[in-house]
C-alpha cells in the first residue's frame, strides 16, 4: 500500500480540510489501497508548494496565485488537479465602532494585512472599485498574524484584509451585530478558486491511476463531510481540539457550500475564472506573466470529468 503524504492549506487543520479527514476516518483511502498521511507546513521550510517542489509531499492544497507565480518565474513542474473552493475566502473586516461602512472609506485609515504583491494589489483594486483613493490607505504589516475583531476594537488597526469570512472572521468575543465583514467576491474582486489541490507533473505522468484514485476518494470524502455535518464536526474536534465547538460548527456550515461549483460538482477547475484571474494578477504586478496559465491545471483525472 503506497504511503501518500498530503499537505493541508494552513498552519493547522480547519474545516476546509474536512474531506480528507472524513475519507481517511471512514477508511475509504485504505479501501482504495492508499495509506494517507495528512500534514501541515513548517513555515521555516516553505509553503505547501515548496514541499511539493522538493518532493517531500505527494499532494498539497495551495492558492492558485502561488502556483501560477512559481510556474511563471521558475518553470516548476507543479500542477493543480482539483479545485477545493469555488469562491474567494478572503474578506475585509472592521467593526461598527470605526465608522467604516464601505471599502472606499478605508482611505486615510489603517488596514492590517500581509503585504504581499497580490494582497496589496487586491486592496487597491477593492478600494478603487468602490470609488475610493487606494493611495490614501495606510497599510500595517501584520505578517501571517490574523487579527481579530477584538484586535480592531483594541486599536491595533481600523480594518483587516485577508481574514477568511468562513474562519478567522468568526473568532473573537465582539458581538456579531458589531462586526462588519465584506467577502471580497461581493465587493468587486475578480473571481478565483481560493484553494486548489495539486501534485507534481512527474507523479501525474508516472502514476495517473494513483492520482485518479486519490481524487475519487477525496471527492467522496468532501461530499460526505458536507452531508453529515454532525459526524464531521465530531471528527474535526479530534484534530483541532483547541478551538471551541461553536466556532468549528459555524465555519463548517459556511465553508461546505464552497466545495462544489454551481453544477454541484466537486473538484472542477473553472477556466472561465482561472484565466481572467491570471490576467488580473499579471496586470497588477503579482505575476511575472500570464502565459500558459491553462497548462497549470487539468480536470482530466477527476471522477466523471473527461476534460
Amino acid at each position: 500500500m503506497p504511503h501518500i503524504r498530503v499537505m493541508l492549506d494552513y498552519f493547522h487543520p480547519w474545516p476546509n480540510s474536512s474531506g480528507f479527514y472524513v475519507a481517511r476516518a471512514r477508511r475509504w483511502f485504505a479501501e482504495a489501497g492508499l495509506d494517507v498521511e495528512l500534514v501541515v507546513q513548517d513555515p521555516g521550510r516553505g509553503d505547501t508548494l515548496e514541499y511539493l517542489a522538493r518532493g517531500e509531499v505527494d499532494f498539497g492544497v495551495f492558492p492558485p496565485n502561488r502556483l501560477l507565480a512559481r510556474r511563471a518565474a521558475h518553470g516548476q513542474p507543479l500542477i493543480a488537479v482539483a479545485a477545493v473552493n469555488h469562491r474567494g475566502l478572503e474578506a475585509i473586516q472592521t467593526t461598527a465602532s470605526t465608522g467604516i461602512t464601505r471599502p472606499r472609506e478605508l482611505a486615510g485609515r489603517r488596514l492590517a494585512l500581509n503585504p504581499t504583491p497580490r494582497g496589496l494589489a487586491m486592496v487597491r483594486h477593492l478600494v478603487a472599485a468602490d470609488g475610493g483613493d487606494p493611495d490614501a490607505v495606510v497599510t500595517i504589516d501584520a505578517g501571517t498574524r490574523e487579527l481579530t475583531v477584538d484586535d480592531i476594537e483594541a486599536g491595533e488597526a481600523d480594518a483587516t484584509f485577508g481574514t477568511y469570512w468562513s474562519w478567522d472572521a468568526l473568532r473573537g468575543d465582539l458581538p456579531e451585530e458589531r462586526r462588519v465583514t465584506w467577502p471580497v467576491d461581493e465587493i468587486g474582486a475578480p473571481l478565483y478558486h481560493s484553494y486548489l489541490l495539486g501534485t507534481n507533473e512527474r507523479l501525474l505522468a508516472e502514476q495517473p491511476s494513483l492520482v485518479r484514485d486519490f481524487l475519487a476518494v477525496t471527492a467522496r470524502g468532501y461530499a460526505a463531510a458536507a452531508q453529515d455535518t454532525e459526524r464531521t464536526l465530531e471528527l474535526l474536534e479530534g484534530v483541532i481540539p483547541y478551538f471551541p465547538r461553536p466556532l468549528i460548527a459555524r465555519s463548517l456550515a459556511l465553508i461546505a457550500p464552497t466545495w462544489t461549483d454551481p453544477q454541484g460538482r466537486w473538484g472542477v477547475i473553472d477556466p472561465a475564472r482561472t484565466g481572467p484571474y491570471a490576467h488580473w494578477l499579471a496586470e497588477h504586478g503579482a505575476l511575472a506573466h500570464d502565459r500558459d496559465w491553462d497548462r497549470s491545471f487539468t480536470n482530466a483525472l477527476l471522477p466523471a470529468v473527461t476534460a
